[in-house]
């Protein structure tokens, strides 16, 4: 019976569904199998066939489900996870089926291929594509069918599908090396008895039973327990890329195929004890590989397990449990003592405390009240909330840290791409020492040749030296995750260490970005707390931050007529016939008291009735900030678009090395870009929608996690927590990182240059070299994981 051409199940005997290929004909297990195989070969991708390391799986094409996919299309289903960028939509796909880079160059060439497609990326190693269409130009069900078209399923990617495809990966890690360590024991118990110096008497028929034992053990590790390494081996050298797989595939065929000789001709040595602790040891090595990169998905997946399943929603008709996914804006919920909140929101009644620690890394409850803004997934703990939701749980900010965590992610920084590069290079030269070599000890002996090359294919592996960059730097970005810093960008670990000059917006950034009344004066006419009633009541319709600073002293029996705006002045209007002015000095002709001072002024017909002191508090961390910045020698500015005097007040009370007020965006980049070319490596920190155009520019920047979406989304990175001295943790942590990766690269090429004349001049047995090598990658991911406990 034959298999069929598409999946490789076995074909019934009928044989009715055949199909012409490359002059051949073949045959399918099923209509489905043959529809998949027609549509590849129609849309010119035949070259899937030539060029797949294995079978697909079993297309079975029901109408059914195909028609379900339709229910993707509805908007109250595509809020869940589907990006919108103007006309373009984005989407995350977990696709099935999908077994080797072949498959993803099958389906980026089909969806590349379908109307309205914008990109389409597919990572074989996580089992997802992202994918851009244009809106109006197909619809999503249309793309999904497309995948299943050539044999694929893929579904819209959620949080939770990640993590059980990373327990699977665990365990298929986990049995691959069940088996390579089993076989091990067993085989170098075997192997005890083939040492000459151990048994020297020992009957030669003994010898040879123990050596097809070996045998019979070693033949599971190597069809099963060393399989990714020849499917990594292959998709090397299949796209002509040499990777640090080769050497090792190399190195455990060469060795298996020699014992096997040895033992069928019942004569030279067998290794068959090398090859199979080789590939426990290296599985070994891979799985804490695994386990280091996976960490920061570990982290931030970890959040949405936070934000609850379900929530109490306020009716008409009483409260009602449903899907916190399910939550609409301006929708209330209630939310009782040591309960996750469901949704972001805006508490409009009751007063808390809120642990924030699963965003902001900040472990002490901080105090909530009406009108505070709390997030989904953060505890309430002490008091019952009525809470308003803002948006729907996709567009949260847990939502937001996972979509930014994912992009950085797949974002190679530089240092990252150089070590490709140096391992392809250093893989080349291996490989051509290794040839070198056997063919020099065949001019001397010949019988030794083999395995001293075998040796140093082993010995001088470049697996630390592969490690020594990607494990640092994924356990650089989890710590800082878990500090409450969150990198959107993968140069900002590589740019941190070098920043000299660190420049500030002021509003919102080093102040609070709220201002509060600190002191009142009155004329003698009017007592303090009817100014202040008069105050509120003329600025009880703005939305200005001055008008904020007066809301508390709002008196409802005021009631105000004939208000008028007078735009960069203040406000007038009638109480209880009486003109009232509320505004600048300026206007008003009163007297400043100090440039430094931002003073407002009542007045009536007759004159001057009160005079307001506000002012914009700092944060409580911006001096420890300046002084520590001030102390590592890191120049600091202030780049505001205030003019006023409260920037001189705020740079001299900080103490700051410049200051550069009233800026617009373009000032602001044009100051940025004269530092870059006097040589600083500036780092911007900013919040507001006129910083974009900086964040953007400068070598790299901060956003505060209460800023605007804009500059969020300009910025390399985010403090989610509002916390200005994580800047300095950050820089920390990237300086350690940048040392550890040092250290890691100082050791692996200092092994290797050490170990590779050894074992070239034949002093270093293949198994010294393999434990040599094991353990020269544990030493590289035990160094990067200390970066975990700053």
């Amino acid at each position: 019976m034959s298999a069929c051409f598409h999946c490789g199940e076995v074909v019934p005997g009928n044989g009715d569904f055949t199909l012409e290929f490359e002059n051949k004909s073949e045959q399918f297990c099923c209509p489905g199998c043959l529809a998949v195989a027609q549509t590849i070969i129609d849309c010119g991708l035949a070259g899937y066939y030539r060029h797949r390391s294995g079978p697909a799986s079993r297309a079975e094409l029901v109408p059914d489900e195909l028609k379900q996919l339709q229910h993707y299309d509805l908007e109250e289903i595509q809020q869940d996870f589907v990006n919108v960028k103007g006309t373009q939509r984005e989407v995350l796909l977990s696709i099935e089926g999908l077994s080797c880079a072949a498959c993803s160059w099958l389906i980026e060439r089909h969806l590349g291929q379908q109307p309205g497609v914008v990109s389409i990326q597919v990572n074989s190693t996580t089992e997802r594509a992202r994918l851009r269409w244009v809106e109006g130009k197909t619809r999503l069900s249309q793309l999904l069918a497309a995948f299943a078209d050539i044999g694929y399923q893929a579904r819209p990617f959620q949080p939770h599908q990640q993590e059980q495809a990373y327990n699977r990966e665990v365990k298929s890690y986990l049995l691959r090396m069940g088996v390579a360590g089993i076989a091990s024991m067993q085989v170098m118990m075997a192997g005890m008895a083939l040492y000459d110096d151990l048994f020297p008497d020992l009957e030669t028929e003994l010898l040879v039973t123990f050596r097809w034992i070996s045998l019979l053990l070693c033949i599971p590790v190597m069809l099963y327990s060393a399989v990714p390494f020849y499917r990594n081996a292959w998709r090397g050298v299949k796209n002509r890329a040499l990777n640090m797989d080769l050497p090792v595939t190399l190195a455990m065929v060469f060795a298996f195929v020699a014992s096997v000789y040895a033992t069928l001709t019942n004569s030279g040595v067998v290794y068959f004890e090398c090859v199979s602790l080789f590939a426990f040891l290296l599985l070994a090595g891979r799985f804490l590989e695994m386990r280091a990169k996976r960490r920061a998905l570990e982290i931030t997946a970890n959040l949405t397990h936070l934000v609850p399943m379900l929530a109490r929603l306020e009716t008409p008709d009483g409260e009602q449990e449903v899907a916190a996914g399910s939550l609409q804006p301006e929708q209330l919920v209630l939310v009782t003592p040591g309960a996750a909140i469901p949704a972001d929101g805006v508490i409009v009644s009751g007063r808390t405390s809120v642990d924030e620690s699963m965003l902001t890394g900040e472990h002490l409850p901080i105090t909530r009240q009406a009108g505070d803004t709390v997030f989904a997934g953060t505890t309430n703990i002490t008091s019952p909330l009525r809470v308003r939701v803002l948006r729907p749980l996709s567009r949260s900010r847990v939502a937001e840290i996972l979509r930014a965590q994912d992009d950085a992610l797949a974002e190679k920084p530089r240092v990252a791409l150089l070590a490709d590069q140096l391992s392809r290079y250093f893989v080349t030269a291996l490989l051509l020492v290794a040839l070198f070599t056997y063919l020099g000890w065949l001019w001397f002996d010949a019988d030794n040749a083999f395995w001293i090359m075998l040796a140093v294919l082993v010995a001088t592996c470049p697996c630390a030296l592969s490690l020594a960059t990607p494990t640092a730097l994924t356990v650089a970005s989890a710590r800082l995750t878990q500090a409450g810093v969150l990198v959107r960008r993968g140069h900002v670990l590589d740019t941190l260490p070098k920043i000299n000059h660190i420049v500030f917006d002021k509003t919102g950034t080093l102040t609070q970005g709220k201002v509060v009344l600190e002191s009142v004066d009155t004329f003698g006419r009017i007592t303090r707390a009817r100014s202040l009633a008069i105050a509120a009541a003329l600025e009880a319709q703005s939305e200005h931050p001055i008008a904020r600073a007066f809301r508390p002293y709002r008196d409802n029996s005021l009631v105000v007529d004939q208000r008028e705006n007078r735009v960069g002045l203040g406000i007038q209007g009638e109480i209880d016939g009486r003109r009232l002015y509320l505004g600048s000095g300026r206007w008003l002709g009163a007297q400043a008291a100090g440039d430094e001072r931002l003073d407002i002024y009542l007045a009536d017909d007759q004159g001057l009735l009160a005079r307001f002191n506000l002012a914009d508090p700092l944060r409580p961390d911006s001096a420890a900030l300046i002084a520590h910045c001030r102390e590592q020698g890191i120049k600091t500015s202030i780049l505001t678009g205030d003019s006023s005097g409260q920037a001189d007040r705020v740079a001299a009370e900080l103490g700051v090395n410049s200051l550069i007020k009233g800026a617009s965006p373009d000032d602001k980049l044009a100051y940025l870009r004269r530092q870059d070319a006097a040589g600083d490596v500036c780092l911007m920190v900013g919040d507001g929608i006129n910083d974009a155009p900086v964040l953007a520019g400068a070598h790299a920047s901060f956003a505060m996690a209460g800023g605007t979406d804009i500059a969020k989304n300009s910025a390399d990175a985010l403090l989610l927590g509002d916390d200005l001295q994580r800047i300095l943790l950050a820089r920390r942590i990237a300086a350690r990182c940048r040392l550890v990766i040092k250290q890691n690269f100082g050791w692996a090429l200092g092994y290797n240059l050490v170990v590779l004349p050894l074992a070239a001049l034949g002093h270093v047995s293949p198994w010294l070299a393999m434990l040599g090598m094991s353990a020269s990658s544990l030493i590289v991911m035990t160094n990067s994981l200390r970066l975990s406990r700053l």
